[in-house]
């Protein structure tokens, strides 16, 4: 929250007739099954005209079914790779130990499978009582192991069926002598066979050392024409805490205690405040009220927020009283310069459409636009940046990528298969762009892609400051 030296906030009283503020031009894409959303107290907030009642639902149930088909498309999906899988390594096991290590680990996946998918759609809640490490390897080998194995067959099945389609010379073998010495191909047999479940139980003890640990990543932004009132102003940018399954404990208050220790001007949440649960949203929320900042703290919201219930995590961040902005804008006076903060509503167009439903968004959003206002966007999805550098945005910043979350090295990896900007500080012209690595997991294991807080300073062009003297 809004630590000392708090100066006010403007605010811009929505029109009677419209309902909507001063600042908005075009209505706000939200969604919402109860109807109107009710005013938000917070002051300095722009609020746009809220949707018809029809167009809500209509676009809350082809998001629920776009999500519904997905998610049981992966279940399905995994499910029948495990099955599969465990039939083809219990039967090139060669040793019975290698056997009995096969089983036990495919039928330990199974269950866990099976016990966190009904524990999450029953709503009854006892997936939450599953171990960490259970966890945590059950998402490596689903999201690492089996696309490995997959991958490593797909590849190897020409191979094999070449190899059986070319004439072989008729060899007099000899008789095998009898032995209990396992043979050269028992044992590579029985290696093959054990090296995925040591590979992920590895993985996964790696995984839980690296969920405690998070570093402080710090950028210095040259502002061309900055202010002289905002040269210097400190921002810490704390995305993806995802508080629950991975995220959780002594960690999340180390958070709190490192974001406050940078006694930053400013706060700044971009989405994803939870993994998935709303049974931690009051975690959640207590963090964020912890945290300080001179001139205040504001959020949005991501995607993870919206995975159990979008709308009742809206309702219930928007009436604990945080700044919470959904398509909305917020001005915070800074030593008496107004700075403008444009807060994103997460997207939820798929596929091709993606990228054009976020610029479409963003440039709705920009309506709210302060002319005489230092503007900062806030968006999750990095993707954002094309519209704000097209309309000249100085900065944005965003997160959700995770980094890339399995990186090779910084160019490759998931970052830039998925995203065209996913770790860091990018420029297009003079608008530039700040990417968190993120600071929680809703993955457990981190390559080249480590848990980061963001600490920016803004600072005048020297171009411009030399000028000046």
């Amino acid at each position: 929250m809004p630590g000392r030296g708090l100066e006010p906030l403007r605010i811009s009283p929505p029109d009677p007739k419209s309902g909507a503020s001063a600042n908005s031009a075009t209505p706000a894409r939200r969604f919402s099954t109860l109807g109107f959303r009710k005013p938000f107290a917070n002051r300095g907030v722009n609020r746009q005209p809220l949707p018809r009642q029809w167009l809500i639902e209509q676009d809350g149930n082809a998001a629920l079914h776009f999500l519904v088909g997905f998610f049981i498309t992966i279940i399905v999906g995994m499910l029948a790779l495990d099955l599969i899988w465990w039939v083809v390594l219990a039967r090139y096991a060669a040793h019975p130990v290698a056997r009995v290590i096969v089983h036990l680990f495919m039928a330990a996946q199974v269950i866990v499978f099976i016990w966190l998918i009904t524990g999450r759609i029953s709503g009854g809640g006892f997936d939450r009582l599953l171990p960490r490490f259970a966890v945590t390897n059950l998402f490596i080998w689903h999201f690492i192991g089996l696309g490995m194995l997959s991958a490593i067959a797909i590849v190897s099945l020409p191979i094999l069926l070449l190899s059986k389609m070319v004439p072989h010379r008729n060899l007099q073998r000899q008789p095998p002598i009898a032995s209990n010495a396992l043979t050269r191909r028992d044992f590579l047999r029985f290696a093959a066979a054990i090296s995925l479940p040591l590979f992920t139980l590895s993985a996964s003890a790696i995984a839980l050392r690296q969920l405690n640990d998070f570093r402080i990543r710090r950028f210095r932004i040259d502002i061309p024409g900055l202010a002289p009132e905002l040269d210097g102003l400190t921002i810490v940018q704390v995305s993806d805490m995802h508080v629950g399954r991975f995220t959780s404990g002594r960690v999340l208050d180390r958070m709190v205690e490192a974001t406050n220790g940078l006694q930053a001007d400013l706060v700044l949440l971009t989405g994803d405040l939870i993994n998935d649960a709303l049974a931690d949203l009051d975690h959640g929320i207590d963090l964020v009220r912890a945290m300080q900042a001179r001139f205040g703290l504001f959020l949005i919201e991501g995607n993870h927020d919206l995975i159990e219930n979008g709308v009742e995590f809206e309702r219930r961040v928007k009436a604990c009283g945080i700044p919470f902005l959904l398509d909305e804008s917020a001005i915070v006076s800074v030593r008496g310069f107004p700075l403008q903060l444009l807060g994103l509503s997460w997207t939820r167009a798929h596929g091709e459409g993606r990228d054009k439903a976020i610029g479409a968004a963003v440039n709705s959003l920009l309506a709210q636009r302060q002319p005489d206002a230092f503007p900062i966007l806030l968006a999750h999805h990095p993707h954002a940046f094309d519209a704000a550098a097209a309309a000249k945005i100085p900065l944005t910043l965003s997160g959700h990528t995770h980094g890339g979350q399995l990186m090779l090295s910084e160019q490759l990896g998931f970052g830039p298969a998925m995203f065209r900007y996913w770790s860091g500080l990018y420029r297009s012209g003079a608008s530039q762009l700040v990417v968190s690595n993120g600071v929680g997991n809703w993955f457990p294991l981190r390559v080249n892609a480590p848990a980061e807080i963001i600490h920016i300073t803004l600072r005048q062009a020297e171009t411009i400051r030399q000028g000046a003297t």
